[in-house]
Protein backbone atom coordinates (compact mmCIF):
# COMPACT_ATOMS: atom_id res chain seq x y z
CA UNK A 1 0.00 0.00 0.00
CA UNK A 2 0.91 3.58 -1.18
CA UNK A 3 1.56 6.74 2.08
CA UNK A 4 -2.02 7.99 3.17
CA UNK A 5 -2.58 11.27 1.35
CA UNK A 6 -3.27 14.19 2.78
CA UNK A 7 -7.06 15.55 2.96
CA UNK A 8 -6.04 18.30 0.57
CA UNK A 9 -4.41 16.29 -1.77
CA UNK A 10 -7.28 13.51 -1.87
CA UNK A 11 -9.52 17.57 -2.34
CA UNK A 12 -7.22 18.63 -5.36
CA UNK A 13 -7.56 15.14 -7.02
CA UNK A 14 -11.13 14.78 -6.42
CA UNK A 15 -11.90 17.64 -7.64
CA UNK A 16 -9.90 16.95 -11.06
CA UNK A 17 -11.71 13.74 -10.83
CA UNK A 18 -14.96 15.32 -10.59
CA UNK A 19 -14.02 17.70 -13.93
CA UNK A 20 -12.87 14.58 -15.76
CA UNK A 21 -15.86 12.66 -14.73
CA UNK A 22 -18.10 15.62 -15.85
CA UNK A 23 -16.46 15.88 -19.52
CA UNK A 24 -16.76 11.86 -19.54
CA UNK A 25 -19.94 12.12 -18.63
CA UNK A 26 -20.69 15.23 -21.15
CA UNK A 27 -18.88 13.84 -24.72
CA UNK A 28 -18.68 9.69 -23.73
CA UNK A 29 -21.83 9.01 -22.09
CA UNK A 30 -23.88 11.91 -24.29
CA UNK A 31 -25.08 13.52 -21.10
CA UNK A 32 -25.88 10.40 -19.86
CA UNK A 33 -25.72 9.80 -15.81
CA UNK A 34 -23.13 7.38 -15.22
CA UNK A 35 -24.50 4.82 -12.57
CA UNK A 36 -20.95 3.31 -11.57
CA UNK A 37 -19.38 7.15 -11.09
CA UNK A 38 -17.78 5.84 -7.72
CA UNK A 39 -15.43 2.91 -9.18
CA UNK A 40 -14.29 5.52 -11.89
CA UNK A 41 -13.54 8.22 -8.89
CA UNK A 42 -11.68 5.43 -6.89
CA UNK A 43 -9.61 4.41 -10.10
CA UNK A 44 -8.83 7.87 -11.01
CA UNK A 45 -7.78 8.76 -7.52
CA UNK A 46 -6.13 5.41 -6.74
CA UNK A 47 -4.29 6.03 -9.90
CA UNK A 48 -2.78 9.27 -9.36
CA UNK A 49 -2.18 8.90 -5.25
CA UNK A 50 -1.09 5.33 -5.54
CA UNK A 51 -3.13 2.26 -4.04
CA UNK A 52 -3.67 3.88 -0.39
CA UNK A 53 -6.85 2.05 0.17
CA UNK A 54 -8.34 -0.97 -2.07
CA UNK A 55 -10.68 0.44 -5.43
CA UNK A 56 -13.68 -1.40 -3.39
CA UNK A 57 -13.23 0.48 -0.11
CA UNK A 58 -12.73 3.72 -1.94
CA UNK A 59 -15.88 3.38 -4.42
CA UNK A 60 -17.77 2.74 -1.05
CA UNK A 61 -16.62 5.58 0.77
CA UNK A 62 -16.83 8.01 -2.20
CA UNK A 63 -20.63 6.57 -2.42
CA UNK A 64 -21.52 7.55 0.80
CA UNK A 65 -19.96 10.86 1.79
CA UNK A 66 -22.11 12.77 4.19
CA UNK A 67 -23.31 16.49 4.01
CA UNK A 68 -24.35 19.04 1.68
CA UNK A 69 -22.04 21.78 -0.14
CA UNK A 70 -18.55 21.14 -1.74
CA UNK A 71 -18.76 17.63 -2.37
CA UNK A 72 -14.73 17.34 -3.35
CA UNK A 73 -14.24 18.73 0.20
CA UNK A 74 -16.72 16.74 2.09
CA UNK A 75 -15.11 13.51 0.14
CA UNK A 76 -11.60 14.22 1.09
CA UNK A 77 -12.76 14.86 4.84
CA UNK A 78 -14.56 11.85 4.74
CA UNK A 79 -12.04 9.45 2.60
CA UNK A 80 -9.33 10.46 5.72
CA UNK A 81 -11.71 10.15 8.68
CA UNK A 82 -12.15 6.62 7.17
CA UNK A 83 -8.41 5.88 7.37
CA UNK A 84 -7.90 6.57 10.30
CA UNK A 85 -10.39 3.66 11.76
CA UNK A 86 -7.92 0.99 10.39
Amino acid sequence: MSAQPTQEELHQTLQAAWNAHHEYEMNALKGVHDELWPGWYAAYVLGRLGDFVTPSELSSWLENVPGEGDWTANAAKFVVAQLGKD
